[in-house]
């Protein structure tokens, strides 16, 4: 009896250290992601997609950077990042302009760097246009308004 209880659990240790090894396969190798501005400071509005995937993530506030493993496609399927993979991204933030990037991921040390570019908006004042009514009279400089 003891000896099928000891390997009842030497069967369910073996299990679990194969489940845990098939997990950490299944889960990809860390890629992140750090966005700057031309200054090298971070920008903490940015945002990180791939171009097949429904959701944005935000990158840390603090830093910009952006890590994961694995990202979740709207069918419900998993994209381990495994070395070798071509991955595109797109990174795109408010006021900057979005860049898609292309990387090769490697076994380790998977650090990207994206330097955004602000956009160019400098728009002319625009002077309101005055629209007169048909009632309307051009007021005299030198008379005062009319009393009602």
């Amino acid at each position: 009896m003891k000896s099928f209880l000891i390997a009842c659990i030497l069967a369910a240790l073996s299990l679990s250290d194969v489940a845990e090894a098939r997990s950490k396969d299944a889960a990809g190798v860390p890629v992140k992601v750090v966005v700057t501005d031309t200054e090298g400071e971070p920008i903490a509005t940015a945002v990180v997609r791939h171009p097949d995937e429904s959701d944005r993530h935000r990158v840390n506030a603090v830093d910009g950077s952006w890590e994961a493993t694995v990202l979740y496609m709207p069918d419900g399927s998993e994209m381990a990042f495994v070395p070798g993979m071509d991955l595109q991204l797109e990174i795109s933030a408010p006021g900057y302009v979005t860049q898609i990037i292309q990387y090769s991921v490697r076994k380790r040390k998977n650090k990207i760097p994206v330097e955004l570019a602000r956009l160019d908006l400098q728009t002319e004042e625009i002077e309101e246009p005055v629209i007169q009514f048909g009632r309307d009279e051009p007021r005299d400089e030198g008379s005062e308004a009319p009393a009602y």
